[in-house]
């Protein structure tokens, strides 16, 4: 089975076993809910294994998220968890309307220009605000930073595993 990345335990916070998490889904409110199952991906374990918990209590602070599990209610049994990632599996992702992807589905795919031919590959995507910015890993010139935009992005082919672009002037700054 896969699994997907939701948000980043960045550290713990006061003494009750709560973790401050960094979303990195769309669906927060969703996926951090009490009751909820998460994996924990403890890749330094030496067992590289993913950790069922399931949430018991969900609170915002800032711009974070602190959880507390069922499972491990002290701040001892919490601490191991800083700087791990939580995961869903695929089977609890929601299905998108149409039109809508998850980032997993972008990343990887070719960027392609009708004038230019191929320009590289998806390897990131940075959510800045406004609008996400896919990284486009090129050979022989430096990233392109691409804005996810309908003026830039005109296609998406899942199947064909491409990304049909039109680039505007002066957005390659490697350009001749």
């Amino acid at each position: 089975m896969k699994y997907y990345e939701v948000g980043k335990i960045i550290n713990t916070h006061g003494i009750k076993g709560e973790v401050k998490v960094l979303s990195t889904t769309d669906f927060a409110s969703q996926r951090f809910a009490p009751g909820k199952i998460l994996y924990i991906d403890q890749q330094n374990d030496q067992q590289n294994a993913l950790l069922k918990v399931k949430i018991k209590t969900v609170r915002r602070f800032k711009q974070f998220y602190l959880l507390s599990f069922f499972e491990h209610f002290t701040l001892t049994a919490v601490e191991k968890f800083k700087n791990t990632k939580l995961l869903i599996a695929e089977d609890q992702q929601e299905p998108l309307e149409k039109g809508s992807f998850y980032y997993h589905q972008i990343i990887g795919l070719t960027v392609v220009d009708p004038k230019l031919g191929v320009i590289g590959q998806i390897k990131e995507i940075m959510s800045l605000g406004a609008n996400d910015v896919w990284v486009v890993r090129r050979t022989a010139k430096s990233d392109l930073l691409l804005p996810a935009i309908q003026d830039v992005i005109k296609k998406i082919d899942l199947e064909n595993q491409k990304v049909e672009v039109e680039l505007p002037d002066g957005l390659d700054e490697d350009e001749n």
